[in-house]
């Protein structure tokens, strides 16, 4: 097997353009219609963000009582993708506004949350890099997502319905897509943190 096919970015990219495929040839929708696909992608997209940044809180939590460096590595390469996916959910969240609201709305409550979290989120984990500290990476992940859902959980709706009306819509074919693309973006999400653990952890 060729040595690029090893690499977990290989798969990654893989599992990208299989999620792109996936979302060009998911179901319509009686409103939005073919433009319904952009929002999909957006919400697995935030949706994978959102997990690894629980999951690196989790893994932090563990990793400071159990002072395992293992779990610790794991919540900082787990930072390091939610914030991948969290940037990179922000320019789809705009396609979607553009396509089916004809505009872009950047005063929206949860874009604009959204907006600094990312912004916030990236000079943290560049800082946490920098100061090369297991633990205190640790510590930093657990109050970055709790801070995040503290303060997503009193953010008011606008352009985005409340959660959620994709598994309240009863359209069976929707719903077992929508999770079929979530799985597959958690895919992606996974090798992107085994490529960041490639890069952490010290070589034998």
């Amino acid at each position: 097997m060729p040595k690029v096919t090893k690499s977990p970015l290989f798969w990654f990219a893989v599992s990208v353009m299989l999620i792109f495929l996936m979302a060009v040839f998911g179901p319509q929708e009686k409103s939005l219609g073919a433009n319904v696909r952009i929002v999909y992608l957006h919400g697995a997209w935030v949706l994978a963000a959102e997990g690894a940044f629980i999951a690196a809180g989790i893994a932090g939590l563990f990793g400071l009582l159990t002072r395992r460096e293992s779990f610790q590595r794991w919540s900082q390469a787990l930072g390091r993708t939610g914030i991948v996916f969290w940037i990179t959910y922000l320019p789809m969240s705009l396609w979607a506004m553009e396509a089916n609201w004809n505009g872009l709305f950047l005063a929206e409550p949860r874009f604009r949350l959204a907006l600094i979290f990312a912004v916030a989120g990236f000079l943290l984990q560049f800082g946490l890099w920098l100061m090369d500290s297991l633990p205190l990476t640790s510590a930093a992940n657990l109050i970055f997502i709790v801070v995040l859902r503290l303060v997503f959980s009193t953010a008011s709706y606008v352009m985005h319905p409340p959660p959620s009306p994709i598994f309240s819509s009863g359209l069976w074919n929707v719903i077992l897509f929508f999770v079929a693309l979530n799985l597959l973006t958690w895919v992606a999400a996974y090798f992107l943190t085994r490529w960041w653990l490639t890069l952490s952890t010290p070589q034998k």
